[in-house]
C-alpha cells in the first residue's frame, strides 16, 4: 500500500514576513534629567527599602513637591517597583506628588492647623484671610493638629511655626523668607553631664547596677507607657528580654493626638534624659539597632535630636533617626513599625504582637518618648519617691497638655489623679477672661468629652473607662460657655476621618458616614450609637474603635445641646 507524504510548512507566527515594527521600551521610561537630580540627593546612601521615606523626604525638601518623574527616577535608583513608591508618597500628607500633566505647584507651603483648640481660637476665619490674601509661589492649605495646642493658633510657613498665628504675622514671615524651624534654649550633652547625666547608664553598662535590679525598680514604681496604652514598663522590656535574639528598639515620638504636645516638650528642654532612658531601655534588652520615629511637624526636635546624637561617645547600639510624614496613624505601634520600614502605615494585624514579631520580623521594644524621659528619675531617686507623687489616692506623676479656655495653656507636671477642677485653678491660673468651665477632653480627640459638672475625677489611667472616656496621653482640652460640645465632637471626627488609614471598611466609611450624620442640625442619635458601635468592634486598631467617643460622650452627657424640637424630633 503505498501513502502519499504532505509536506509539512514551517510554523509561521502572525504577521511574521512582513516589515516589523520599530522596537520601543516597555513600561514607565525614566527621564535623564529626573535620574540626575536622584543620584545627586541620594549620594552614596544605600538603596534599602526601609529608606525610602527618607529619600522622599529628600526629594520634598529640595523641590517643594515630588514629580512623576522624581517617583520614577527613586524607584528606579532602589530597584522597586514604580507602584511601591508611588503608593508610599501619596499615603503620608506631607509628600506632594505632582502627577504627569499636572502644573508644578508654588514654592512656598503655608499650612493652617484646624483642630479642634485651634479651631476654637479663630483658624478658620485665619485661614480664610491668608488663602483670601496669599499671592502667587504661596499655596495656603489645611492642616491637622501640629502639636502647638497651648499656643493656638499655629501656623507652619514652610517649617516654621508661628504661635498665636496672625495673617500680619504670618505673611511677616514668608516675606522675610523665615521659613525654617527655630532651636529653642535647651540641655545640651556638656551640661547634662555636667547635672549627673549618664551616670547611671555607666553603672548599669559597667556592672554596678543589675538589670535584674533596674526592671525591679520599675516594676515598684509602677512606671506605665506614657503615650496613651498605659502597659507596665518594665514588664514589657522582662516581655522583649524573652523572646529570641536579635532584638530591636523602636521610639515611638508620633505625638499626632489632637491636644498633645508634651514629648516635644520634653525633647526641646532636656532631650538627654530621654536619650539616657532610651540607651538604658536597649542595654537591657540587648538592642543591636535604635529607630527614633519623629513626627514631621516637629522639626526643631528633629534638629534637637540630630545635634545631640552626635555628641555620643562611641558605643551602645546604632541610633536610626527617622522622619514622620504626616499621618496620625503612625502613633498605633505596628503602623509606625510599617514606616519605619518604608511603608504605608497601616495596622498589622495581632497576634503576633510586636515583643515577638515587630520591626523587620525582629522581637521589638516600643516606648513611648515620656515614658523613657522618667527613667533615670525613677531609679536615681527610688520607686517611693514616685509613688508618693499622686493626688486623690493615685501614684506618680503625669505631664498634662492643657489647651483651650485656660489663662495659661502649656504642659502642666501634676500629680497623676488631678482632677481636671485643680488642674484649671492650680496649674492654669483659672479659665481665660469671660469663659465660664463648660466641658472638657480629659484624654484627648479619642478620650471622649465629659461636662463641667464631672469635674471631680481623678485624671489618671483606670478612672474615667466607666464613664466611657479614657487618659490617653493626658491631652486635657478645656471648652467654655462659648463653644458648643457637638461642634466639638464634628471637628474631631471629621479629623478621624482623613486621618484614617483606609485598611477596615468600619473605620474608612464609619468615619465619613458619621461626620455626615453629625453635619445634620437634628442627630439621628440611635443611627449614630449603632454606627459608633460597629466601628468599635470591628476596627482593627484604635483609631476606629475609639473615633467615636466623643460622639456618644455628647449624646449621653450633653442632652441640653438637643433643643426641645430636635428631642421631639
Amino acid at each position: 500500500m503505498s501513502h502519499s507524504v504532505q509536506k509539512v510548512q514551517p510554523f509561521e507566527h502572525p504577521g511574521e514576513g512582513r516589515k516589523r515594527a520599530k522596537a520601543t521600551p516597555k513600561g514607565r521610561q525614566i527621564d535623564p534629567q529626573a535620574a540626575e537630580d536622584i543620584e545627586i540627593l541620594l549620594g552614596d546612601r544605600p538603596r534599602r527599602r526601609d529608606l525610602l521615606i527618607e529619600y522622599l523626604h529628600l526629594i520634598q525638601d529640595r523641590y517643594n513637591q515630588i514629580s512623576a518623574a522624581h517617583l520614577a527616577a527613586l524607584a528606579d535608583s532602589m530597584r522597586l517597583a514604580f507602584s511601591e513608591v508611588f503608593e508610599t508618597a501619596t499615603f503620608y500628607a506631607h509628600f506632594d506628588v505632582v502627577k504627569e500633566g499636572q502644573p508644578n505647584l508654588p514654592p512656598l507651603t503655608i499650612r493652617v492647623c484646624d483642630s479642634l483648640t485651634c479651631s476654637m481660637l479663630g483658624a478658620e476665619t485665619l485661614l480664610n484671610e491668608l488663602q483670601n490674601s496669599a499671592g502667587p509661589g504661596v499655596r495656603v492649605v489645611r492642616a491637622p493638629c501640629v502639636g502647638r495646642c497651648d499656643t493656638a493658633p499655629a501656623v507652619e510657613v514652610g517649617h516654621n511655626f508661628i504661635d498665636h498665628a496672625s495673617t500680619a504675622s504670618v505673611w511677616a514671615a514668608a516675606s522675610n523668607g523665615d521659613t525654617h524651624a527655630h532651636l529653642p534654649q535647651y540641655i545640651d550633652y556638656e551640661s547634662y553631664v555636667a547635672g549627673g547625666g549618664y551616670a547611671l547608664l555607666g553603672k548599669l553598662r559597667s556592672g554596678a547596677m543589675s538589670k535584674e535590679d533596674l526592671l525591679n525598680a520599675l516594676d515598684g514604681a509602677s512606671l506605665r507607657g506614657l503615650g496613651g496604652a498605659g502597659f507596665p514598663t518594665g514588664r514589657k522590656w522582662r516581655a522583649v528580654l524573652g523572646e529570641p535574639g536579635p532584638r530591636l528598639m523602636a521610639i515611638n515620638g508620633d505625638e499626632g493626638e489632637p491636644g498633645t504636645f508634651k514629648d516635644r516638650y520634653y525633647l526641646e528642654t532636656d532631650p538627654h534624659r530621654f536619650i539616657e532612658g532610651m540607651l538604658i531601655g536597649a542595654y537591657v534588652v540587648e538592642a543591636s539597632d535604635v529607630y527614633i520615629y519623629l513626627r514631621d511637624e516637629y522639626p526643631a526636635s528633629r534638629e534637637i535630636l540630630a545635634r545631640e546624637i552626635q555628641k555620643l561617645p562611641p558605643g551602645g547600639p546604632v541610633l536610626h533617626l527617622r522622619r514622620g510624614a504626616g499621618a496620625y496613624i503612625c502613633g498605633e505601634e505596628s503602623a509606625l513599625l510599617e514606616s519605619i520600614e518604608g511603608k504605608r502605615g497601616l495596622p498589622r494585624h495581632k497576634p503576633p504582637y510586636p515583643f515577638q514579631v515587630g520591626l523587620f520580623g525582629l522581637p521589638t521594644l516600643i516606648n513611648n518618648i515620656e515614658t523613657l524621659w522618667w527613667v533615670r528619675d525613677i531609679i536615681e531617686k527610688g520607686a517611693d519617691w514616685w509613688k508618693s507623687q499622686g493626688r486623690n489616692e493615685r501614684q506618680g506623676l503625669r505631664s498634662y497638655s492643657v489647651s483651650g479656655r485656660v489663662k495659661n495653656p502649656g504642659m502642666k507636671l501634676a500629680p497623676a489623679g488631678v482632677t481636671v477642677r485643680e488642674l484649671i485653678d492650680e496649674f492654669c491660673g483659672g479659665m481665660a477672661e469671660g469663659h465660664t468651665f463648660h466641658a472638657y477632653l480629659p484624654g484627648g480627640a479619642s478620650g471622649g468629652i465629659l461636662p463641667a459638672s464631672m469635674d471631680n475625677i481623678p485624671l489618671d489611667f483606670g478612672t474615667l473607662e466607666k464613664y466611657g472616656c479614657f487618659i490617653g496621653s493626658a491631652a486635657v482640652v478645656i471648652l467654655s460657655d462659648k463653644d458648643q460640645v457637638k461642634d466639638a465632637a464634628l471637628n474631631l471626627m471629621r479629623f478621624f476621618e482623613d486621618e484614617s488609614c483606609g485598611q477596615c471598611t468600619p473605620c474608612r466609611v464609619g468615619t465619613q458616614k458619621a461626620a455626615i450624620l453629625m453635619e445634620q442640625r437634628v442627630w439621628n442619635r440611635d443611627l449614630l450609637n449603632e454606627l459608633s458601635q460597629a466601628m468599635r468592634d470591628a476596627s482593627i486598631c484604635g483609631l476606629g474603635q475609639a473615633a467615636s467617643n466623643p460622639l456618644t460622650s455628647v449624646i449621653k452627657y450633653f442632652p441640653e445641646e438637643f433643643a426641645p424640637k430636635e428631642a421631639a424630633e
